[in-house]
């Protein structure tokens, strides 16, 4: 009945689009099932769903499930059936997992709550791509200073995320004179100035410990080919598990940035698209006994406990204030971020079962 009822919940959230930046469509549908399943909540500025339960100003405990996908409006969110997989753009990142927080912050609303303990429950906004974590960040802002604990609902059952992988994120843009590609050769080509500075990158050392990656994303400009390239833009981004080595990468880029800016006359513009932070200075008992805790809840409901990894998620904030903080997957699927993304209907029953262990585990 649950498997059914949830399933049924994350068909409909599906096909209401919610591309990072346009949630609200997606959020008010939240508020309205939370409230005629008999549940309080509200939509903050940024257009989290809030569900706030337990003792009042006590130290709480922050359940997660970002609203937004990574596609926009043009992109049929019609859900179809073959064999074992549901398809649609986002059913599995993170709309399934939507359903389960709503399914969770009713269940809780039915149980007898610890003293001096607070349950948040938030739908949160801007999870995904250029999002920047727009609503958990309004979150740590609203909660940080009282949070005891925080769990994202974001990945598959087999894994627990347990560290955060930072990143910065950037698109550089040139601007030059232009002109014909005979009469004017020699002149200032945008697109080869970016190039250029493709290849500086692209050559520079690593810092040894830990992991650091980075990745060219996008290219664009230039009219036609016989004109000399007038404006070109370029997105970029690096990523690490260690705050040093971020650091490392981003007096890396500015020099790289300092070098092209001196060497040309047209114009360099550099904008930052976001920025996650990595793991900061956390308390690893607190962080251990988290991790024990969502391991317990699987083996109960009889999966196997999740192995440890890292990833970039909602946690990434928490984690850099030092708040223990974990991302879990409670259905599997895959092709995520593809238009072939499905959802495996047949793995929900373990997830409501593993869930349920898991808040039980606080009362």
């Amino acid at each position: 009945m649950e498997q059914t009822e949830l399933l049924a919940l994350t068909e409909a959230l599906a096909q209401i689009p919610a591309p990072s930046g346009e949630e609200d469509k997606r959020a008010e549908f939240c508020r309205r099932w939370l409230a005629k399943n008999g549940v309080s909540a509200g939509i903050d500025e940024v257009g989290n769903v809030i569900v706030e339960l337990g003792s009042k100003d006590a130290p709480a405990v922050l359940f997660l499930a970002h609203t937004d996908i990574v596609f926009d409006s043009s992109v049929p969110l019609v859900p179809r059936r073959e064999g074992e997989k549901l398809f649609c753009p986002g059913i599995w990142d993170d709309t399934v997992h939507v359903a389960f927080l709503l399914f969770c912050a009713r269940y809780m609303t039915k149980q007898a709550l610890p003293d001096g303990l607070r349950f948040v429950f938030a739908a949160d906004v801007g999870e995904e791509g250029q999002g920047n974590l727009r609503g958990c960040r309004a979150l740590m802002e609203r909660y940080g200073g009282s949070l005891r604990e925080v769990i994202a609902f974001d990945s598959n059952q087999q894994t627990v995320n347990t560290g955060a992988v930072g990143s910065s994120r950037y698109r550089i843009s040139v601007e030059s004179k232009g002109g014909h590609s005979f009469r004017d050769f020699g002149g200032e080509n945008a697109i080869a100035l970016l190039a250029s500075l493709i290849t500086r990158l692209d050559g520079q050392p690593l810092p040894e410990q830990g992991v650091t990656t980075y990745n060219f994303g996008q290219i664009e400009g230039g009219t036609t080919v016989n004109s000399i390239a007038q404006r070109a833009s370029l997105l970029y981004e690096y990523r690490a598990d260690r705050m040093a080595n971020l650091a490392f990468m981003k007096r890396n880029f500015e020099q790289a940035i300092a070098e092209l800016r001196s060497r040309i006359d047209g114009r360099l513009t550099v904008e930052s698209l976001g920025e996650r932070p990595c793991t900061g200075d956390l308390d690893e008992s607190a962080q251990e006994a988290l991790i024990r805790r969502i391991g317990k809840a699987f083996l109960a409901a009889g999966l196997p406990e999740p192995r440890r990894t890292l990833g970039s998620t909602d946690c990434n904030l928490p984690l850099s204030m030092g708040i223990p903080a974990v991302c879990i997957g409670l259905a599997d699927g895959g092709g995520a971020h593809s238009t072939e993304e499905y959802l495996l209907p047949d793995s929900i029953p373990a997830g409501i079962e593993a869930v349920k262990h898991l808040l039980a585990s606080y009362l």
